[in-house]
């Protein structure tokens, strides 16, 4: 202070809390900053394996548990029940299987519990658990969040100006939609569970939401808390697959152990939005930073702006450090402002299809199979014409044990299996077509080739049923959440606006100055496998592929080497339209390939034994790649 002017009065000055006050502040505050909130990722899809609940409630490390069941197959699949039966329409598996087994650990030891198992019927699935909990004689507040249907305005949005359009296409709106749900945030959850709820069920929202609603309640975080934000859903998109993070799918498969017992991850997440994975102590599975970064990589598209409705994430310096066998930790996540839309994902009927297998044995397996299905084909297509009826819209080959899905790069030897399966796939606007397709396979058994057998019955015949993704202006849907019937208030959450430094991040492919020196003296081909790790998936008719480098100092090269043109021309067989957008992140050494038109239509759409694109990564790790010999890597 001014020696030359006297102090202000606490009145003048803004009256001060006295100093025991502010000690208890500040111990609050450092409270705060320590606290840890552990999360078990007890679900990765509907039909995850029943052990991993029990295992989590077992372990004594989580304070919640929450299930992700809503693939957009799903989603389909349970429009499809609850128009058979209203009062289904839920990831059934979730009260009879999952919460059975766990229900009363759960209560006994205060663990909450959050899942979109609500499907298309938020409400039935709360009711069904209710009446789960009043057998087993356990008292629990269950709240439901509602809001994310989209039907009721898809007679306003025919008549909308401009049109909606399909996000990848264009396409309008199409006729017979079977389900359109939007994508909720976690503004819901919060609310749910700032009012007392012991578990709470949504429907149709983002896959991470239910992890960082969960930390948003616990750390008080509001819609203005950016960086947390986003780390708090990198936190939920790292457990969002189960036990895709702690091994599973994991590139160097021989290193991660005993996959019987495979543990289940949980993340142990900060006030400052960082945490570190692990996993129940004693299981199975692998806590590594690979795993973790495979993870990170799965499905986001461009890293820089992985877009959701509470935050757009920017994970391009998100750093993965192992800080014991037992703990990876995750921290550098950036957000910024969401955007005004939800985006809607719904489903419609496009005609009929049908998929059949069998098995050839003996010499020349694959070209047997191969004539087989082509001989099935024409037989079928005669039986159509003499019929009155169209051609198939649409029919596919795969033999499978030949290298289908490698097309022109299988290898030659592969030819030669002794053992191979027909796997043949068509799909046509009337039902009866596929129906005259599928009693025609069981007579290869005696007509063709040598060694045929492995028939599986006759096949069925099932909808064919399209994913179609547009955008909805948040303002048109209100989020709902009642709690044990009550209605709960949830507040109103519009984008913030953010600074120029961070509305400038970039959104296009990520480009960088730092390049390879030129290869000298002498080198070796050898697979991608051996310089990178690599995991793949889906988003529709679009293929994600991440790779990461296995050494830091390898990302010059491999940056050099796997341009979009060479990963497009690699994986052109499977490709419609040959884009590739590469993408960039430089926190943990890795690009994200988006691939797109590169799934035959994606999902059930599509005719293709590897519809979700699972398999595109390891085809893309075997891309031969140039090293200089002295790295001593091994072709």
């Amino acid at each position: 202070m001014n020696i030359d002017q006297p102090p202000r009065s606490p009145a003048a000055q803004g009256a001060l809390p006295p100093e025991g006050a502010l000690s208890a502040l500040g111990a609050a505050r450092r409270q705060k900053e320590d606290k840890i909130v552990r999360v078990g990722g007890a679900s990765g899809f509907w039909g995850d394996s029943s052990v991993a609940a029990p295992q989590l409630v077992a372990s004594g490390q989580v304070d919640y548990l929450v299930f992700d069941y809503l693939a957009e197959l799903t989603m389909s699949i349970l429009g499809a029940a609850r128009m058979k039966k209203p009062e289904l329409g839920y990831a059934t598996d979730f009260v009879t299987v999952a919460m059975k087994s766990v229900l009363k650990d759960v209560v006994a030891r205060g663990i909450r519990v959050v899942s979109n198992a609500g499907g298309v019927n938020p409400e039935g699935c709360a009711e069904a658990l209710r009446a789960l909990a009043q057998e087993m004689g356990v008292e629990v507040r269950i709240a439901v969040v509602t809001g994310d249907d989209v039907m009721p305005l898809l007679p306003e949005l025919r008549q909308a100006q401009p049109p909606v359009a399909e996000l990848q296409s264009g396409a309008p709106l199409p006729a017979k939609v079977v389900t359109a749900n939007a994508y909720l945030g976690a503004a819901p959850i919060k609310a749910a569970l700032d009012a007392g709820a012991q578990i709470v069920i949504t429907g149709r929202c983002v896959d991470s939401a239910v992890t960082l609603g969960v930390l948003m309640h616990e750390f008080g975080w509001t819609p203005q808390d950016l960086d947390q934000l986003a780390g708090a859903s990198l936190a939920g998109h790292i457990i969002e697959c189960g036990c895709q993070g702690t091994g599973g799918l994991h590139t160097d498969w021989q290193a991660v152990p005993d996959w019987a017992h495979i543990g289940y991850p949980i993340v142990e997440c900060a006030a400052d939005g960082s945490f570190s994975v692990t996993k129940p102590k004693g299981t199975g599975g692998l806590i590594a930073p690979q795993c973790v970064a495979e993870q990170l990589l799965y499905e986001i598209h461009d890293p820089a702006a992985y877009l959701l409705p509470d935050v757009v994430c920017d994970f391009t310096q998100v750093q993965i450090t192992q800080t014991d066998p037992e703990h990876v930790r995750v921290s550098g996540a950036r957000g910024r402002a969401p955007t005004g839309s939800y985006k809607v994902s719904a489903t419609y009927l496009d005609g009929f299809k049908t998929s059949a297998q069998l098995t050839v044995v003996g010499f020349d397996a694959a070209a047997k199979a191969q004539r087989t299905g082509e001989a099935i084909l024409e037989r079928v297509g005669d039986l159509l014409k003499a019929q009155g009826l169209p051609p198939f819209s649409a029919t596919n080959i795969e033999v499978l044990g030949a290298e289908s899905g490698y097309g022109p790069l299988a290898a030659p030897a592969v030819l030669q299996t002794r053992e191979a399966v027909l796997r043949l796939t068509a799909r046509h606007p009337d039902k009866a077509a596929l129906q005259l397709l599928a009693g025609e396979i069981a007579p290869a058994g005696t007509s063709w080739a040598p060694g045929s057998t492995g028939f599986g019955g006759r096949p069925g015949v099932s909808p064919l049923i399209r994913q179609y993704a547009f955008l909805l202006d948040k303002a048109r849907l209100t989020p709902s959440v009642t709690l044990d019937g009550q209605a709960i208030s949830v507040p109103n959450s519009h984008p913030v606006a953010v600074s120029e430094a961070r509305a400038a991040i970039k959104t296009e492919a990520t480009a960088t100055t730092e390049t390879a020196a030129p290869i000298s003296g002498e080198t070796v081909e050898v697979p991608l496998i051996r310089l990178a790790w690599a995991r793949s998936g889906d988003k529709g008719d679009t293929s994600n592929i991440g790779i990461i480098a296995r050494k830091p100092e390898w990302l010059p090269l491999l940056r050099q080497q796997l341009t979009e043109a060479r990963v497009a021309q690699h994986l052109a067989h499977l490709m419609t339209g040959h884009k590739v957008t590469r993408y960039e992140l430089p926190g943990i050494h890795a690009f994200n390939f988006v691939c797109e038109q590169a799934l035959g239509g994606g999902g059930m759409a599509s005719l293709r034994n590897d519809s979700l694109g699972k398999g595109m990564g390891q085809i893309l790790l075997a891309m031969p790649v140039r090293v200089p010999a002295h790295w001593g890597v091994q072709a």
